[in-house]
């Protein structure tokens, strides 16, 4: 594979829920795509679709139409053996840091599970999960603990380090931060750019937040109810959007400075009063 060819190729993507006979079309022909090294931000609102996508990838929900291909090869339709084959390339972090690890499990049997799965013997993956915990800045005698007794911003660090045991070449972050504070949001998004430096790693990364895309995508595309309506540089997309709904997420989003604040509040009433009309 060339350092141009994309890692993941999502064409024309179809999802539908629903009976064949009444389907409910939550992707209309969703096409995007994430380099090698690459973080690309899928941002939307609640319902747009983009977690959706993100689960298609995943192989967690079926695809009506399209194709998605990794690393050349069509995944579409993989099930079985070859699903479970493609978790070693490609693994997910989850919005919920506190639902997305068995609480009956200490953090060293969490993280040791896809590795004894893989075939890995205790001694490999002993000294793997020490890698990965210091790779993530915490102390490796967490192993014996249990999930319960971390806080968000650390269950959402064990999570990661979950991610990479298996050496992914992509990580599906589905609204990562979003049930965490700021401050631990900042800490949890460092990690992700700093394990990217280090790996070479790719992100999807959906999220709502175009200030949380800003931080740390290279690129960004918008969802509006199952479309992609505008995708481009991350700056660009985040700081000067040109779709209308692209700057209502913009508008939508709170500054500390009451002044611009109170004027992106008046332009989302009037981006929203707009859309209604429409």
């Amino acid at each position: 594979m060339t350092a141009t060819t994309p890692l993941l190729r999502a064409e024309n993507v179809i999802v539908e829920y629903g009976s064949k006979r009444r389907p409910n079309r939550v992707l209309h022909e969703v096409s995007l795509e994430v380099g090698p090294g690459e973080c690309v931000g899928l941002v939307g609102e609640s319902g747009s679709g983009k977690s959706t996508l993100g689960k298609a990838i995943l192989g967690l929900v079926p695809v009506a139409g399209g194709r998605i291909e990794f690393d050349g090869r069509d995944i579409t339709h993989l099930k079985g053996r070859g699903r479970r084959e493609l978790a070693s390339d490609i693994q997910v972090v989850f919005q919920d840091p506190y639902g997305s690890l068995n609480p009956m499990m200490t953090v060293g049997e969490i993280l040791s599970e896809p590795l004894s799965a893989a075939g890995a013997t205790r001694a490999e993956a002993l000294r793997t999960v020490g890698e990965m915990l210091e790779r993530v800045n915490l102390p490796a005698n967490v192993v014996d603990r249990y999930p319960s007794e971390f806080s968000g911003g650390q269950r959402q660090r064990i999570a990661i380090a979950r991610a990479l045991v298996r050496r992914p070449r992509l990580i599906i972050c589905d609204e990562p931060v979003s049930a965490l504070d700021l401050t631990t949001q900042a800490t949890v998004l460092d990690l992700l750019i700093d394990l990217q430096r280090e790996t070479g790693v790719s992100y999807l990364f959906v999220s709502h937040d175009l200030g949380v895309v800003r931080r740390i995508c290279h690129r960004v595309a918008v969802m509006y109810r199952g479309n992609l309506v505008e995708i481009g540089d991350g700056e660009q997309v985040t700081r000067d959007p040109q779709h209308p709904y692209s700057r209502r997420l913009l508008a939508a989003s709170p500054v500390a400075d009451p002044v611009l604040q109170a004027e992106r509040r008046g332009e989302w009433l009037a981006l929203r009063e707009d859309a209604v009309a429409s």
